[in-house]
C-alpha cells in the first residue's frame, strides 16, 4: 500500500454542543488516473489497489480510545491518509480526526486525553478523488433527535449520490461528500421509534459493499453488507465486545475472536450483551476475492481461512498452471512474498529475496524533475543484484493493474544482471473496475482490458507472463473452482459479474462520479 504524507492537521470535538464544521483540505497530489510516477507516492499512482478504510469499535472498557488507537494501528493497512477516533464518556461525545498515520497522531497524551470514556470507535482511511478533505474523514458526527450518534465504515454505497440527490431535494444540507453522512441522513429522517430500528431503516436503503460500525450514548452498533462483501469480526476482551474489519485488530489488543459478523447482520452490543439482527433476506455470501489476494494483512483469518495460507496455496497453483524451467523464485514485495514462497516450494525452485523494499518513503524534499522521476520506483524497490545478477528469475506480484510498476521492476531485474525475467500473478487478469470500496483505474485504463497476454508481455517487457486461472483462485480458497451459476466470491475485477446494481452508474454519464462520494 501507498503511503502519502501530508501536512498534520485535525478537528476536534470535545462535546455535543461544540460543533462546527469540520476544515481544512489536503493540496492536490498528483490525480488518481495518471501515468506518471509521483513523488508523492512511489509506486505509480493509479498502478496498486487501494482499500479504502479499516474500521474498529469497542463498548464498555476503560480507556477505550488507547484499544481504538492500537486496533487502527493494526489496520493501517487498510488506509494511509487520515484516521479518527470517537468516543463517548457518559455525557459528551468526543472526536479526532486527523491526516497522516495513526502512530503520528494518536500516540502523545495530549491527544489521547481529548477522548475519554469506555466507549470508542475508529476509521483508517483512503481517499480517492474529490475525498481528501478533512470534512470527509472520519467517523461522522451528528446529533439527533434522540441524542448523538457517531458513524464510521469501510467499502462503499453504489446509489449513494442517487440518495444524496433526493435528500438535498427534500432540505437536507450535508457538511460533506462523504457517503456515510447519507447514512447519517437517513437514520435522522427514519420516523421509526427507536436508534436501532432507525439504523436499520437507514442502511436497508443502501446498495453496495460495506462494514459499518456506530456509536451512540448506550449502543455500538455493527454491520455487514447484505453479501458480506466488506469483512467485519466480533471479538471479545474480558467481557467487552469488540468490532474490527480483521481479526488481526483483535489480536493487536489481546481479544478472543467470537466470530464473523454475518453478510446482512447487525449486531448491537449493550451492557446487557450482544444481540443480532437480520433485516435483510437470506442469500449465500460473496465476500470480496482481494481480501485474499492483496488487502487483508496475511496474519488475518477471514471467514475461517487464514490469509497467508491462501496467498500460499495461490502460489501453489501458479506452479502448477504455469511451471517454468528458472533458477530463481523472486517475490514483489511485500504483497507478492507468500504466493512466491508457495510457487518455490511447489516448483522446489529457490526463493530469494531478490528485491528488497524501503518502508520509509515519504514526501520527497527533492525536485521531481523527469530524471528523478525515472528514478522513483527504485527509492520504494531495489535490486539485491547479489541474488539475481547472472540467474534467470520469476517475478512473482499479487495482480497487475496499469503495468507501469511492473515493467520498471522487470527492467530494474535486467539491470541488476538477470538474463531471463519472467513474471506471473497470483490473481486473474484485471479487466473490470470496482465500485465496492477499491480505488481502481477506468475500465480502459487497466492494462488487461487494453491489450492481450502477447500485448501485456511485450508492455512490461518480460520475456513470459502468466496468470492464475479463476479457477486455480477458488481452488486455492479451498473450493474446486468458481461456481458459475452462485459464485462464492465477489469476483467482478476479473469477471464483469457484479453482484449488485450500480445504480449511481448507472445514472452516471461521468463514471468517475462515484469516486467523489468514496470512503
Amino acid at each position: 500500500m501507498s503511503e502519502k504524507g501530508f501536512s498534520p492537521q485535525s478537528h476536534s470535538l470535545s462535546s455535543i454542543d461544540q460543533t462546527s464544521p469540520a476544515s481544512g483540505e489536503l493540496s492536490a497530489s498528483q490525480p488518481a488516473g495518471s501515468i506518471d510516477c509521483s513523488f508523492d507516492d512511489w509506486k505509480c499512482e493509479g498502478d496498486t489497489l487501494h482499500e479504502e478504510c479499516g474500521v474498529f469499535g469497542i463498548h464498555n472498557f476503560a480507556d477505550a480510545s488507547a484499544l481504538a488507537a492500537l486496533g487502527l494501528h493494526a489496520l493501517q493497512h487498510r488506509g494511509q491518509e487520515a484516521a479518527g477516533i470517537a468516543t463517548y464518556d457518559g455525557k459528551h461525545f468526543h472526536l479526532e480526526r486527523k491526516f497522516g498515520l495513526v502512530g503520528d497522531n494518536f500516540s502523545d497524551a495530549a491527544t489521547m486525553a481529548k477522548l475519554p470514556g469506555s466507549n470508542a470507535i475508529g476509521h483508517n482511511r483512503y481517499s480517492t478523488a474529490g475525498g481528501a478533505a478533512l470534512r470527509n474523514v472520519q467517523p461522522l458526527f451528528a446529533e439527533l433527535e434522540g441524542g448523538g450518534i457517531a458513524i464510521a465504515h469501510n467499502g462503499q454505497f453504489t446509489n449513494a449520490m442517487t440518495l444524496r440527490k433526493s435528500l438535498i431535494k427534500r432540505g437536507a444540507i450535508f457538511q460533506s461528500t462523504s457517503d456515510s453522512e447519507v447514512v447519517l441522513q437517513l437514520i435522522a429522517k427514519s420516523r421509526e421509534s427507536n436508534i436501532v430500528d432507525r439504523f436499520i431503516d437507514g442502511i436497508r436503503q443502501m446498495e453496495g459493499g460495506y462494514a459499518l460500525v456506530a456509536l451512540t450514548r448506550k449502543k455500538l452498533i455493527g454491520a455487514r453488507d447484505p453479501l458480506g462483501i466488506r469483512p467485519l469480526v466480533l471479538g471479545d476482551l474480558n467481557g467487552s465486545p469488540v468490532l474490527a474489519s480483521e481479526t488481526c485488530a483483535l489480536d493487536m489488543i489481546g481479544a478472543t475472536f467470537v466470530r464473523e459478523i454475518k453478510n446482512g447482520e447487525v449486531v448491537v452490543c449493550t451492557d446487557d450483551g450482544v444481540e443480532s439482527y437480520h433485516p435483510f433476506p437470506d442469500q449465500p455470501a460473496r465476500l470480496d476475492i482481494f481480501e485474499y489476494i492483496y488487502f487483508s494483512r496475511p496474519d488475518s483469518f477471514i471467514a475461517g481461512r487464514s490469509v497467508y495460507e491462501v496467498r500460499k496455496a495461490m502460489g501453489r497453483e501458479l506452479a502448477k498452471e504455469h511451471p517454468l524451467d528458472v533458477d530463481v523464485v523472486v517475490p514483489v514485495p511485500d504483497s507478492g512474498v507468500p504466493a512466491a514462497l508457495g510457487y518455490a516450494q511447489e516448483a522446489d525452485i529457490p526463493f530469494e529475496l531478490g528485491i528488497v523494499r524501503n518502508h520509509y518513503v515519504g514526501r520527497t524534499f527533492i525536485e521531481p524533475t523527469q530524471q528523478i522521476r525515472a528514478l522513483g520506483v527504485r527509492l520504494k524497490h531495489s535490486a539485491n543484484r547479489s541474488q539475481v545478477q547472472g540467474k534467470r528469475i520469476v517475478l512473482v506480484d499479487d495482480s497487475l493493474v496499469r503495468g507501469t510498476t511492473s515493467s520498471k521492476i522487470v527492467q530494474m531485474m535486467r539491470d541488476a544482471g538477470a538474463t531471463e525475467v519472467h513474471m506471473l500473478l497470483a490473481s486473474p487478469p484485471i479487466t473490470h473496475s470496482d465500485y465496492y470500496g477499491i480505488d481502481t483505474p477506468d475500465r480502459e485504463k487497466l492494462l488487461a482490458a487494453q491489450y492481450d497476454l502477447e500485448g501485456m508481455r511485450k508492455y512490461i517487457g518480460a520475456d513470459s507472463l502468466g496468470f492464475i486461472s479463476i479457477d486455480g483462485i477458488y481452488r486455492a480458497c479451498g473450493f474446486e473452482g468458481r461456481n458459475n451459476k452462485n459464485p462464492q466470491f465477489t469476483d467482478h475485477c476479473f469477471t464483469g459479474d457484479y453482484p449488485t446494481r450500480l445504480k449511481d452508474l448507472e445514472a452516471s454519464e461521468n463514471h468517475r462520479a462515484l469516486g467523489l462520494l468514496v470512503d
